[in-house]
């Protein structure tokens, strides 16, 4: 497990969604399986849901396509499962406790971005959520990147678009694939326990089990 041994050093801070602002994963993978037994394979996707965490929905469901071939088309499939979360963060209390502050923290001293591998619609819902838009500089999402997670493209876009190098970058993170992408991207990556146990993070700059950690690890108070 990476050693917390002094502050980080970076001028801004960009955010993965999923896992990480919100209390999703769980969710998804419900999405994936309610959609799974709306099309006729419930007992027969045959996919382990986790393997995908940290990847765009795109990867799952282009795998789900070549095996099963399905009457659903790829946009089909994405629809269905979007709107399912869609509702959810609508309806239910999405956000991990403590990120608010963490964003309305780090806001004061550091350019904010988030890097999502969520579809477009998805993102700017969960922006609406407490207004949250109002902490980021910049938002990337799965709809304008052609890679997805490890690949660094969603977090190179988002530093190109807050205007700071790369290396000026710190990425949280919660996945495995996510904390690929932030080292890819030359970026300094704190890891966050809420998806997966330390050791499977163990490749991040930093790696954490709290908020509070994360502010500590920024310098602020």
């Amino acid at each position: 497990m990476a050693v917390i041994s002094r502050n980080v050093q970076c001028r801004a801070v960009i955010f993965d969604m999923d896992g990480v602002i919100v209390n999703s994963e769980p969710r998804h993978k419900q999405a994936y399986l309610e959609v799974c037994e709306q099309i006729g394979y419930g007992s027969s996707h045959g996919f382990i849901f986790e393997d995908y965490v940290g990847r765009p929905d795109i990867d799952l469901w282009t795998d789900f396509l070549n095996r099963h071939r399905p009457k659903q088309t790829l946009d089909e499939l994405l629809r269905l499962k979007r709107n399912l979360i869609i509702d959810w963060i609508r309806t239910g209390n999405p956000l991990f406790d403590g990120i608010t502050d963490l964003l309305k923290s780090l806001s004061q001293k550091y350019i904010l971005g988030l890097a999502s591998g969520s579809e477009r619609p998805v993102v700017n819902e969960v922006l609406k959520v407490q207004n949250l838009g109002r902490y980021f500089r910049a938002t990337v999402s799965a709809n304008e990147t052609t890679r997805g997670k490890p690949d660094p493209e969603t977090f190179l876009k988002a530093a190109a678009l807050l205007n700071v190098p790369p290396g000026d970058c710190c990425v949280i993170e919660d996945s495995m694939p996510g904390v690929a992408a932030g080292l890819a991207a030359g970026m300094r990556v704190i890891a966050i326990t809420n998806t997966h146990p330390a050791d499977d993070l163990s490749r991040a700059t930093h790696v954490v089990n709290t908020y509070d950690e994360i502010e500590r690890l920024l310098g602020c108070p």
